[in-house]
């Protein structure tokens, strides 16, 4: 996994994007992050660790190649609005679902 800046995480998004464009998919998860690189002790040690603030970590993948960034909470407005710009532009390839008639189901419950 590769930890990147938010803005190269940007453009690599794209990339991965582009290449899983006609066959493929492309896995994003995001969650709290608070800083720490190693497990927590199950008991023993009741150690208090505080983050002095509060984190995001992104993830994507295509499956083969994996790339991840954190981003503060004095960059998330400008993250966001970047990746929401960046999702709506790749989102698409999605396919449209059928919608299926009233007279269809009205007939099949008599």
């Amino acid at each position: 996994m590769v930890l990147l800046e938010n803005d190269s995480f940007l453009t690599e998004l794209t990339r991965l994007f582009q290449k899983c464009r006609t066959s493929g998919s492309v896995v994003i998860t995001l969650k709290k992050y608070d800083g720490r690189t190693k497990p927590v002790p199950r008991k023993g040690h009741s150690e208090s660790f505080e983050p002095a603030d509060n984190k995001c970590l992104l993830r994507a993948s295509d499956g083969k190649k994996k790339i991840s960034t954190v981003v503060s909470t004095k960059e998330v407005i400008k993250f966001q609005m970047a990746y929401s710009n960046l999702l709506r532009a790749h989102m698409d390839g999605l396919k449209k679902k059928d919608k299926k008639s009233k007279s269809k189901k009205t007939k099949a419950t008599q």
